[in-house]
């Protein structure tokens, strides 16, 4: 420990001095350097791994042949803290990679300094700094004739580009940053070119609201103004367009992509504000979207389009999540039919709709399923989703026939994700340009059999990423190996019998992705509304003007673009049903407060309001009695009458009621449609009937009727009683009453028998005597004396 403290110490030694001087001599021959590095201490080592930093701007050109001059520019920056000084940066050149694997590899370990790329190519072909100051980046451009890099057979090279130099701590020559790239070379063409299907994909995220404004016109409305961002010159949209106007390439295009740029450039469109407010777009970007259809319909001008179902929907979210929700594929089929009329009414040309695209490419038989319910016969998938199993030592064709009819075009999972990540930096583009070349090379060199191969890209490449396809594309339909191909013919291509067609299991779906799926709640939603648009549409006269909005704004809540922003994509389809539930209610009853009623029948009037600029009709308004014993509509519980009114207007629809007693009874008003579901809320009111009606007058007056006659015969019944009783007593006694005082006859001086015996008139044994009864009995003349008592 000691010694080694003394090594490192400030003071220098004999021996110290000595080992610099013998560094420095000895510089140019790695091995004795590394071997007198030994003694000095593991930090000192680590620190020169990555002391500066090496970024390969550009190589021109990207796959060079015979009689070209390689250029080779970027900058190194010194990352340490102490200044380099004897620097030079060079070229190395190592040896042909054999595999694809191969090349992955020096991708990972690009700008690791360990390891050798080849010999360096020495002489006038470096550029020197006398030093690096700490932080500062210098500018380097190399330019070497191809044919002094020694390149031999075809295929690819890996290139170095390496800073070699001095420090304070280590004054000796040595490796202080390097960046590996790649260098494709066939000179001459290929025996066997393979075919390349590129996808340009014009996709973006959902921008366009459900509303459509007020009044006769129109007015769409968008969520912000993002899309005229990407539309101006310099855009990622407007990029897009300019980029892959001259390449040889597969347009695949979202319809709601053109229906919403349409929309920015026909009509005065709204932005969303809060609150639910809007405020004018911009007719400058009015303009713009003019003008970014103007060119991108020169740019498909005889190249094939394929396009997706309207707003791009999530296939793998409806085959684990919507299927099981009633109604789901149904959206995905309105989507298919509505996607050719928008392309070739926007674009004038007729696409194909006969592709259907997972995100990324992964399948599973649900999805697979999915895909092709809406009439979908080909399906894009990738290569690290259907993998080989049969341990072929090559990449087969793209076209799989996989059953039923449908065909699975696999794209190449290397060259389609060769353009992700953080592209924004020149160093990092090139390095993509050159690994994507690379891969292609060394896939065509597996085998003189042709090969058709697909590469489809990120849905949304960002303007970066779609400069560095567009660079590699160039490269690649400018060299000796590739031929372009559209999609429609890499489809129909004779597949490899050797090549997998097996779809793989639910399972084996990769949970990354399905964490970013929509919800089935998401599905039970749009089902909802669209349930409720059902019931609206039936009253409209013009069904299109809500229909068409409310449809499309459903086939965007299912769009792909939504994947890892599930807040966003529950926000919207809140917005859209919240939408739809203020337009239909544009459409209802007026409340009423209690009605009173007079008489035994009146008129109760119940109005509808209508609220939209468009008429209104197959709609029919029911009144109904909760009593109706006591209150009719009309001769039973209730009634129904039709109802049509214009636009902006109300209208009085009269029942004709009849009241059997006094009292509140309530009654209950409801909108149906003519197919017999209920339209918005019911008005309930009470009716209250005041007066008494005919009817219980005819009760009552029978009821005293009948007391009249009671008391009538109770009279005629007395009068009776007292005739008889005056024949009884002869003329001899009318002048006494029968209860006369001194009347030796009077009952109250008589014994009972006495009384009975001597007149014998109530006796039922004397038949004899009838008369005095009945006579005047026989003379009432109301008749009714004896129907009352029974």
């Amino acid at each position: 420990m000691a010694e080694a403290a003394d090594f490192q110490g400030t003071s220098a030694s004999p021996a110290r001095r000595w080992l610099r001087r013998a560094g420095a001599l000895l510089a140019g021959t790695p091995l004795l350097a590394g071997l007198l590095q030994l003694p000095a201490a593991g930090p000192a080592q680590a620190a020169s791994s990555d002391t500066v930093s090496v970024s390969v701007d550009a190589l021109s050109p990207s796959a060079p042949t015979d009689g070209d001059t390689l250029t080779v520019s970027g900058t190194v920056t010194n990352n340490g803290k102490q200044t380099v000084t004897h620097a030079h940066v060079g070229l190395q050149v190592g040896s042909p990679l054999t595999t694809r694997s191969a090349i992955d590899s020096v991708a990972r370990h690009s700008d690791e300094v360990q390891g050798s790329s080849g010999s360096e190519i020495g002489g006038k072909y470096e550029e020197d700094f006398d030093k690096l100051a700490p932080g500062v980046a210098e500018h380097f451009s190399i330019s070497v004739p191809v044919d002094k890099l020694d390149l031999g057979e075809d295929g690819v090279y890996e290139l170095g580009v390496a800073l070699s130099g001095q420090t304070s701590a280590q004054p000796w020559d040595q490796p202080l940053g390097i960046r590996r790239t790649f260098l494709p070379w066939q000179p001459s063409d290929a025996d066997t070119k393979t075919k390349t299907t590129f996808l340009w994909p014009l996709l973006s995220t959902v921008h366009m609201t459900a509303k459509t404004g007020a009044g006769d016109l129109q007015t769409p409305e968008f969520l912000d103004d993002d899309l005229a961002k990407d539309l101006v010159p310099g855009g990622r949209l407007a990029q897009m367009v300019e980029l892959g106007k001259d390449l040889d390439v597969t347009w695949v295009i979202d319809p709601d992509l053109l229906a919403s740029v349409d929309a920015m450039a026909v009509g005065n469109y709204r932005l969303q504000g809060a609150g639910g407010t809007s405020t004018p777009g911009s007719r400058e970007h009015q303009a713009v979207a003019k003008q970014w259809l103007a060119s991108l319909q020169k740019a498909v001008a005889g190249k094939e389009v394929v396009a997706l179902p309207f707003a791009d929907p999530d296939l793998a979210s409806l085959a684990h999540k919507g299927t099981s929700v009633t109604g789901s594929l149904s959206h995905l089929k309105d989507a298919t039919d509505v996607a050719a009329t928008t392309v070739k009414t926007v674009l004038h040309v007729t696409p194909s709709t006969d592709f259907a695209w997972p995100v990324n490419g992964a399948v599973d038989p649900s999805i697979m399923k999915v895909a092709t319910s809406a009439g979908a016969d080909r399906v894009i998938a990738r290569s690290d989703s259907l993998r080989e199993t049969a341990g072929l030592s090559y990449t087969p064709s793209a076209a799989r026939p996989v059953g039923g009819g449908t065909t699975a075009v696999v794209a190449d999972s290397r060259l389609s994700t060769a353009f992700e990540g953080d592209l924004t930096k020149a160093g990092s583009a090139t390095l993509a340009v050159q690994q994507f070349l690379a891969l292609s090379l060394q896939l065509n060199t597996q085998t003189d059999e042709q090969r058709s191969i697909v590469v489809a890209p990120q849905r949304t490449p960002t303007a970066s990423q779609a400069q560095a396809m567009a660079a590699a594309l160039t490269a690649l339909q400018g060299g000796t190996w590739s031929l372009p191909q559209d999609l429609t013919a890499t489809s129909k291509d004779k597949p490899d019998p050797d090549a997998t067609t097996r779809i793989p299991s639910t399972s084996a779906y990769p949970s990354s992705l399905r964490r970013q799926e929509l919800p089935r709640t998401a599905f039970e939603q749009i089902a909802r509304t669209q349930d409720k648009l059902d019931s609206f549409r039936v009253v409209l006269t013009d069904q299109s003007r809500v229909v068409t909005p409310f449809g499309r704004a459903i086939n965007r809540e299912m769009s792909t673009s939504w994947r890892g922003r599930g807040g966003e994509a529950d926000s919207y389809r809140g917005a859209v049903e919240a939408w739809l539930d203020e337009l239909a209610d544009q459409v209802k009853l007026i409340d009423k407060s209690e009605t009173k009623l007079s008489g035994r029948s009146a008129t109760i009037p119940v109005t509808v309001q209508n609220n939209l600029v468009q008429p209104v009709g197959h709609l029919v308004l029911r009144l109904e009695s909760t009593m109706p014993t006591r209150l009719k509509i009309g001769d039973k519980a209730y009634y129904e009458q039709p109802v049509e009114i214009s636009g902006g207007h109300s209208q009085s629809v009269k029942f004709t009621t009849s009241a059997n007693a006094n009292g509140r009874v309530a009654v209950i008003a409801q909108l149906y449609t003519e197919d017999g579901r209920k339209y918005g809320d019911p008005v309930s009111f009470d009716v209250k009937v005041t007066e008494v009606t005919p009817t219980v007058m005819l009760v009552i007056g029978g009821g005293v009727l009948l007391l009249v006659l009671a008391g009538f015969r109770m009279y005629t019944q007395r009068k009776r009683a007292a005739a008889r009783q005056t024949d009884e007593d002869g003329p001899g006694t009318a002048g006494e009453g029968p209860d006369e005082p001194g009347n030796p006859e009077a009952p109250g001086d008589r014994l009972p028998e006495e009384s009975d015996s001597a007149s014998g008139a109530d006796d039922p044994e004397q038949p004899s005597d009838p008369a005095p009864d009945t006579a005047p009995e026989s003379a009432d003349p109301s008749g009714t004396g004896e129907r009352v008592d029974r």
